[in-house]
């Protein structure tokens, strides 16, 4: 091992598919160092610009995900370091759960299930009627590849969808409209499905979440910190906001307490793409874009500089 390719290993919890693809074949490294020219990370760990000066040789930066937030890209791009990531192989699991969230939210499934069992339908018989979701207003903040997955999924049933992105898409079939507060006020439910990062940072703030207003809930299946979570506490809290259904916080795994005895929100542990079939494809195309580096072949899913 110790003639092999020599590699940076920043994931906390590698999956069996990702470990099982790179222990055999590379020399797995868990300090930064001299000699190290491909380091690997997940969208949780990240890389900052002092861990990759501390690689005066690293090349590549390959994310096991598909959101890049927490690396410091334009500095790997100032050093000559590419960057990839792993998009497409996870659309389908994110904007599943979005569903599922929506749905859960609305009916109130993960409620429900408590009060089952805990006993409450037998002592207290029938809990309150749930909103329907058939036939509301979906606003999507954010339209790329997730956004659009959670439209079509959400086209059957909704009884509008509109959108915000930086600029309208030509080839959307949805009401665009550029900006979020507006968006808000127009939608029942808004779903984020923004990327993260500085350009995004509180991009739904307190007076977009004013604007979904008692009977609106958002959904979150992209980042923590593209939500004012004060102010989403504030709201929920005070019932100023409807509901919630939230896949990520912004400081995992630390969840604000006062969400945590509310029955108008579903809270999840960041689970947007963990299904084995996706952890699977995103250890896979790690492993085709650090191959394809060793052999000087050109990267699969470069991250272009911004």
């Amino acid at each position: 091992m110790a003639d092999a390719f020599p590699i940076l290993m920043l994931i906390e919890r590698p999956s069996q598919w990702l470990l099982g693809g790179l222990d055999d074949r590379y020399d797995l490294r868990h300090a930064p160092g001299p000699g190290i020219t491909v380091a690997i990370t997940g969208g949780g760990e990240g890389i900052d610009a002092t861990t990759i000066d501390a690689c005066p040789d690293l090349k590549l930066i390959a994310v096991c995900a598909v959101g890049y937030d927490k690396v410091d890209v334009a500095h790997a791009h100032a050093r000559g370091i590419a960057v990839t990531n792993t998009p497409d192989v996870l659309t389908d699991d994110v904007a599943d759960l979005a569903l599922a969230l929506m749905l859960s939210v609305s009916r109130k499934v993960a409620l429900h299930d408590h009060y089952v069992r805990e006993g409450r339908w037998v002592r207290e018989g029938t809990p309150p009627l749930t909103r329907k979701l058939t036939g509301q207003k979906i606003g999507i903040l954010g339209y790329g590849r997730i956004g659009h997955a959670i439209a079509e999924r959400v086209k059957p049933i909704a009884g509008e969808i509109a959108y915000y992105a930086r600029s309208e898409k030509p080839d959307a079939e949805w009401r665009y409209i550029g900006d979020p507060v507006a968006l808000a006020d127009w939608a029942d439910m808004l779903v984020v499905a923004v990327a993260g990062g500085k350009g995004t940072a509180g991009l739904v703030s307190r007076e977009v979440i004013a604007a979904l207003g008692p009977e609106g809930v958002l959904i979150n299946i992209a980042r923590g910190s593209v939500v004012d979570e004060p102010a989403l506490v504030d709201a929920l809290v005070s019932g100023r906001l409807g509901g919630a259904g939230l896949d990520v916080f912004a400081d995992e795994p630390n969840v604000p307490e006062a969400l945590l005895g509310l029955e108008s929100v579903v809270l999840l542990p960041h689970q947007g793409s963990a299904t084995r079939e996706t952890r699977a494809a995103m250890a896979q195309l790690v492993l085709d874009n650090v191959e394809a580096f060793v052999a000087g072949k050109p990267l699969l899913t470069p991250v272009p500089a911004a």
